[in-house]
Formats: C-alpha cells, structure tokens, sequence
C-alpha cells in the first residue's frame, strides 16, 4: 500500500487528501456537494472527481485509484442504506464509509476520548468514552439541527413576521430583516419555498451580531439557541476534564456564551475533519495490512 485517501463530504463541497500510508498528506483537492442521501450518484462523481484532482496535485497517477483505500467522512451516511449502496459502487482497493461527524470527531480529539460540536449550517454531536462512539442530532433542518444557522436563521424570519402582524413587539433587528424584503411580508414567505438551509443559514451571524447590541428579539433567538445546544451536549454525559471542541462556521460565536460548564472544557482541535479521515485511513487500513 502506497497511499491512502481522506475523504470529507458535505452538503456544499467535496474535499479530499492523498496521503502516504503514514498519513502524511502529499495532495488535497475539491469538489461538489457529497451529501449521499440527497444525490447518491451525484456525490459518488464528485468523490471521485477530487480524489483524482488530489493525485494529480500530488504529481501521482490517478490511476492509482484502484490501488488506493479511502476512509470516507459523509453527510447522510447516519441514515438509510446509503452508506452501503455508495461503498458497493465506489472503485478504491477499498472503503470505509463514515458520518461526517465521526472523521470531525477524529480530527478534533484524535482517537482518545473527547466530544466536538459541529455548529455551522446544521449540528451534529459526537463524543467518544473508553473507545465507544455516541452520535447525537445530524437529522437535519426540517427535523433537526437545533441551534444551527438554518434553525437561527429560520427563527429570526418567524419573528420578522410575527412582528409585522403585531403578535410581538419588533426591534431593530426584525425592522432591518423586513427590509431586506422591501418591507413586503410575502416577499419573506416566497424566500422561503425554495430556500436551503445555507440560505436561512446565511441571516445567522446577524442575530448574534444584534445580540451584542442588546436587540431583544436576537437575544431572545440566541438564548434559544445556546439552550438547545447544551442541552444536546448534555445528552453527551461528558465528564470533567474531557476535552470539548466546537467546530463549524458558528462556533467562535457560541464558545464564549456557553455555561461556565462548558467553557472550562473547550479545546482548540488537534485537525479538521479531512485530516481526520487521513487519520483514521492511516491506522485502519496498516493494521489490516499487518
């Protein structure tokens, strides 16, 4: 075995590393999205795609794929059959296919014990106790992602028209939301029949930034938030002294307003989640090969 490969997909990108077989990165590349339960086929060519891209960038031959094993980190690997239908149709010497959050868990705390939030678009927990994984949310927008961007962003267009109709007092905050649709309330609900959760997503940062200023109805929709992620994180059942990391665009925003609890035990990450993937190629498949 010459190379392994890192694999970390997700709803917007592709992003794949070519490492030697000690987990030393030699290439990196990017794709499009990869999310396997919304566009099966479409993530298996866009896995392909950057892991070719990461040999060429190597100086390698792509040929190589077929030699190649790959530990694969995917969004929409937690439900379904996907995981299996997409490991039937890959063409590496072999694969693993993983949740995002298990390589982001790997990269975060390496492979002792410890937790990471992903707190982006969309949240996911995973923490890891005496070598057993536990998994927690990752079930996405319409039924899930409690605390993420889309949920935030989703809130604060509820408020926008809950004030508007006078249910509850507006602010600066949902007056300034309002106008970025033309003060035109059906404008908001038409945002909302084809948006994605990147699109609510993108109003996140600001609520948090009229918080700060003290905007009654953002803190309101913060406190909401930072609630749901503890709660979720204390579903975790995480012990004193193990190491936290959050990770996700949202994260530098979350860290200094969670509980004294928790802020004792963040963590800067040891990797992202790519590199967690190399890692975990690494040292899967040289102990298979011993």
């Amino acid at each position: 075995m010459r190379f392994v490969l890192g694999i970390d997909g997700g709803g917007t990108s592709c992003k794949a590393a070519l490492a030697t077989a000690d987990g030393a990165v030699i290439g990196r590349a990017r794709s499009g999205a990869a999310n396997i339960r919304t566009d099966l086929t479409g993530a298996r060519t866009h896995i392909v795609d950057a892991a070719r891209q990461a040999f060429l960038a190597a100086g390698q031959d792509p040929d190589l794929i077929s030699e190649t094993p790959a530990v694969l980190g995917l969004a929409g690997a937690n439900v379904g059959t996907y995981r299996q239908q997409l490991q039937a149709i890959l063409p590496f010497a072999a694969s693993r296919v993983e949740t995002d959050a298990e390589i982001a868990l790997e990269g975060a705390v390496g492979t002792g014990d410890g937790a990471m939030a992903i707190v982006g678009t969309g949240t996911a927990y995973m923490a890891r106790k005496d070598g057993k994984s536990r998994a927690i949310g990752g079930w996405g927008f319409q039924v899930g992602d409690q605390g993420s961007g889309a949920r935030i962003g989703r809130d604060l267009l509820e408020q926008t028209l809950l004030a508007h109709d006078g249910i509850r007092p507006a602010s600066p905050l949902t007056d300034e939301m309002l106008a970025v649709f033309r003060n035109n309330p059906q404008d908001v609900v038409e945002f909302t029949t084809n948006a994605k959760p990147g699109d609510f997503g993108g109003f996140a940062p600001k609520v948090f930034e009229h918080a700060a200023k003290g905007d009654a109805v953002a803190q309101r929709i913060v406190d909401k938030a930072v609630g749901d992620v503890e709660a979720a994180l204390g579903a975790l059942e995480l012990r004193p002294g193990d190491p936290l990391c959050l990770l996700g665009g949202l994260a530098g925003l979350y860290a200094s307003r969670l509980s004294e609890r928790y802020r004792a035990q963040l963590r800067q990450p040891l990797d992202d989640a790519l590199g967690g993937a190399v890692s975990m190629a690494a040292r899967l498949f040289s102990e298979q090969g011993r």
